[in-house]
């Protein structure tokens, strides 16, 4: 008996799902476990797997739609099995009969292409000359792709143009935008929102609008710590096999460490807030903010307390990798207790932090500056480093903040305690 696969939840925060790409064709047998598609989520590119067999008889939702969780993507049942009945009921509503639909040889249209189309007129109606027949995602897939509808032949009921008609045709390769007059605004580039960008605007506004945030800003002497990277780096670099690649340690790995430290010193801003308490973790879980191409991911590494630079270098250069490729679990984003945010390596001098809840802090990172130093009475060459700390005001307090920017500052000064600790 055939079965409706409905898009299902691949993150914790997941309301809606972008299919990527099918990794299967109709007529393709289909295992348990075998890889149906890839979902594009708030926050990752998941694999989309299945839970049965059988042969993939339809795909209802093709490559870039956007789809809601629980409704349908795809029909999986015997080979030649009739599901005339099951896509009417699925499509009984829409404008297109399920009857009209050709089952065996043709494509019927997909539910992003049938459910949204506009209501029939009545019958003997067409479009006003001049305009294709098709759906507004077909319209808006036609747009991203730079094509005229106009000039494409459509394989649906009636010559209606659906989605895998689009979808075939190469994009068109854009015409150089004419210079605007003197005094004319030229027209905006409209990039639609990602998956990713539609999670990173929600929480922001709701960080922003619900979290009272607050801000200490340090500048410390960094000749100490630049000078323990160096060798360290230095020291690896000695001892690498001819063959083996140089493994270095960053800036920030050594502060991710010595954050790490100074919230098991001050656990008090390692706590988030709920409606009936304080939650003071006893774990220290930080979450590193990675740019990738559509915004930021953060992924976390774990008891980072407990681990030794070396190993924190490892782990955060293995999940930066996968936060690029998007191959990130989303458990491996989740249920940080405190972020550190590094711009240093833009040129950025100083700036504050977006607090990701339900943690209650961060630290934003600049950049390393070179600049005169007073040391005794004389003014020397040296390296500043501004560390800024925003700061849920529900539950860090500034004297707390305060303490734990002092216990930083310390370690930051004296970095052989980072590697000690």
């Amino acid at each position: 008996m055939a079965k409706v696969l409905e898009m299902p939840k691949l993150s914790p925060t997941m309301e809606e799902g972008q299919i990527s790409l099918w990794h299967m064709k109709e007529g393709d047998p289909v295992g348990v476990d075998d890889l149906l598609a890839e979902v594009e989520t708030d926050k990752a590119t998941m694999e989309y797997r299945s839970f049965d067999r059988g042969t993939l008889l339809r795909i209802l939702a093709p490559g870039g739609s956007v789809v809601r969780l629980g409704q349908p993507v795809a029909v999986l049942g015997a080979p030649g099995e009739d599901i005339a009945a099951l896509l009417a009921s699925l499509l009984g509503s829409s404008p297109v009969a399920a009857d009209a639909l050709p089952l065996a040889a043709a494509h019927p249209p997909s539910v992003a292409d049938v459910v949204a189309a506009p209501p029939a007129g009545p019958a003997g109606d067409e479009p006003p000359t001049g305009r294709a027949k098709a759906s507004p995602y077909v319209r808006k897939l036609a747009r991203e792709r730079g094509l005229d509808l106009g000039l494409v032949s459509g394989s649906g009921p009636g010559g209606r143009i659906v989605a895998r008609d689009v979808e075939g045709l190469p994009e068109a390769v854009p015409a150089p935008a004419p210079r605007p007059e003197s005094g004319v605004l030229a027209a905006p580039i409209a990039r639609p929102l990602s998956m990713m960008r539609k999670a990173i605007a929600r929480r922001l506004t709701e960080s922003k609008q619900t979290v009272p945030h607050f801000y200490l800003t340090i500048d410390v002497d960094a000749d100490p710590i630049w000078s323990l990277r160096e060798q360290i780096n230095a020291d690896l670099a000695a001892a690498a096999h001819a063959d083996a690649p140089v493994i270095k340690v960053s800036l920030n790995d050594l502060l991710v460490k010595a954050s790490a430290i100074a919230l098991a010193r001050v656990p008090e801003c390692n706590a988030e807030f709920t409606p009936e308490a304080i939650l003071i973790h006893r774990r220290v879980d930080i979450s590193v903010a990675v740019a990738v191409s559509e915004g930021l991911l953060t992924p976390v590494v774990r008891d980072a307390d407990r681990k030794s630079v070396m190993a924190i270098a490892a782990e955060i250069r293995e999940l930066s990798s996968r936060a690029k490729a998007r191959k990130l679990a989303p458990s491996e984003m989740a249920n940080g207790t405190f972020s550190i945010s590094n711009l240093g390596m833009y040129g950025i001098d100083e700036f504050a932090a977006v607090i990701n809840p339900p943690e209650g802090a961060i630290l934003a990172v600049g950049q390393v500056r070179r600049e005169p130093v007073l040391r005794g009475d004389a003014i020397v060459p040296g390296r500043r480093l501004k560390l800024t700390l925003s700061c849920d005001h529900r539950v860090v307090d500034g004297a707390v903040g305060a303490e734990f920017l002092r216990a930083l500052r310390a370690l930051v000064e004296h970095p052989t305690r980072i590697l000690l600790a």
